[in-house]
C-alpha cells in the first residue's frame, strides 16, 4: 500500500499539468532525500575504525570484501568496526555507550538501532560507538555467535576503554547497549570472561572488557547465564510484553538479579510487538518516550554525572 504521505504526489486522477507538477515535486524530494542518506552514510564511515588493525582474528583474508548496506540493513561484515558517535564538547559528561543493533544475527539493523540511538546517547552529552559485528546466521556465514560476534564485542569494549583519553571518556562510566540479537552479544560480552591478557601483544587486549552498566532492549536469550554474578553491572532492560520472547527472557532474568543483589531495572510496556527501535515509528505514547525512561535511569544511577560513580550493588 503506497505511503499516504505521498498520495498527493502520485498524480492520481490529476490534471495532465498538475501530475507533471507532482512527479517533478516528487522527483526533487526523492533526490533530497537520496542526497541526505548519502551523505549521512559519508559522514559515518570518516568515523569507522576497524576493530583489529589488520583484521578479525580468522577473517584477515576477507576483510576488504566490501559491506552490503540496502534500506535499513548491513550485511557481508567480515571486517567489524566500531562507528564513532561523540557529542558536542560543551555538552559531554564523559560517559560512553557501545551500541550493539540486531539483526538476528542475519543482517544488522545499523541506522534504526545504532545510528539513531546514537543519536540519541549524543542528545544528552554520551559518547556513542555503533558496533558492526559478524554474522553468524547469514547464509554461507563461516562465523559462530558464541565465538565470533563475541569477540567482536569484547575487541570494541576494548578499544573504546582503550581510547578513553582521546575521546573524553571515563574510563570507568562505559556501557553496553544491545537491541534483539544484539542483545545477546551484550550479553556474552557482559557475563562471560572479561578479563585482559595480561600478555597480550597489543595493548587493547590487555584492558577488561566488562562494562560499567548494560542497557537491553528486546534481548534475546542467548548468553543468559543460570546465576548472575555479584559483581554483574548494574541493568536496563525494556521490551514489550506482547514479544514474547524477549518478554519472557526478561521475566526469567528479573529474579536471578535480586538474587546477586545487582541493581536492576525493568520496563514491560503492554504492545508494541518487536523492532520498536527508538520508537519513532511508533504511535504509542509509552514507545514514543520509552528513550525518557532511560535517559531517567542513567541520571538516577549517576551515570551521566561525571563527578560521582555509578552504583555497583543495592545496599542490603
Amino acid at each position: 500500500m503506497p505511503d499516504r504521505k505521498f498520495q498527493f504526489l502520485r498524480g492520481a486522477h490529476a490534471p495532465p499539468r498538475a501530475a507533471g507538477r507532482a512527479l517533478a515535486a516528487r522527483t526533487i524530494i526523492l533526490g533530497l532525500a537520496l542526497l541526505i542518506s548519502s551523505s549521512s552514510f559519508a559522514a559515518d564511515e570518516t568515523n569507522k575504525i576497524p576493530l583489529w588493525p589488520n583484521g578479525a582474528p580468522g577473517s584477515e583474508e576477507r576483510r576488504n570484501e566490501p559491506e552490503r548496506a540496502q534500506d535499513y540493513w548491513v550485511r557481508n561484515i567480515h571486517n567489524p568496526s566500531i562507528t564513532v558517535f561523540l557529542p558536542p564538547k560543551d555538552k559531554a559528561n564523559g560517559a560512553a555507550v557501545l551500541i550493539c543493533p540486531g539483526g538476528g544475527h542475519r543482517e544488522l539493523v545499523f541506522n534504526a538501532e545504532g545510528v539513531d540511538a546514537a543519536h540519541y546517547l549524543n542528545s544528552i552529552g554520551v559518547a556513542a560507538f555503533a558496533l558492526k559485528y559478524r554474522l553468524a546466521r547469514e547464509e554461507g556465514s563461516p562465523y559462530s555467535i558464541e565465538k565470533d560476534a563475541r569477540a567482536d564485542g569484547q575487541r570494541a569494549l576494548r578499544l573504546v576503554r582503550g581510547h578513553a583519553a582521546e575521546w573524553g571518556l571515563d574510563p570507568k562510566r562505559i556501557g553496553i547497549m544491545g537491541f534483539s540479537a544484539g542483545g545477546e552479544v551484550a550479553s556474552l560480552v557482559t557475563y562471560g570472561n572479561t578479563d585482559g591478557d595480561t600478555n597480550a601483544p597489543d595493548p587493547i587486549d590487555r584492558l577488561t572488557c566488562r562494562p560499567d552498566f548494560q542497557i537491553m532492549i528486546y534481548p534475546g536469550p542467548l548468553g543468559i547465564p543460570y546465576l548472575i554474578p555479584s559483581n554483574a553491572p548494574p541493568a536496563f532492560f525494556l521490551a514489550a510484553n506482547d514479544d514474547v520472547g524477549p518478554a519472557r527472557t526478561i521475566a526469567a532474568i528479573l529474579p536471578k538479579y535480586r538474587a546477586a543483589k545487582v541493581p536492576v531495572e525493568v520496563h514491560l510496556f503492554a504492545r508494541a510487538g518487536h523492532a520498536f527501535n527508538m520508537g519513532n515509528r511508533s504511535k504509542l505514547v509509552t514507545i514514543k518516550n520509552w528513550s525518557q525512561r532511560l535517559t531517567d535511569w542513567m541520571a538516577d544511577n549517576n551515570i551521566l554525572d561525571p563527578s560521582v560513580p555509578p552504583p555497583e550493588k543495592t545496599q542490603h
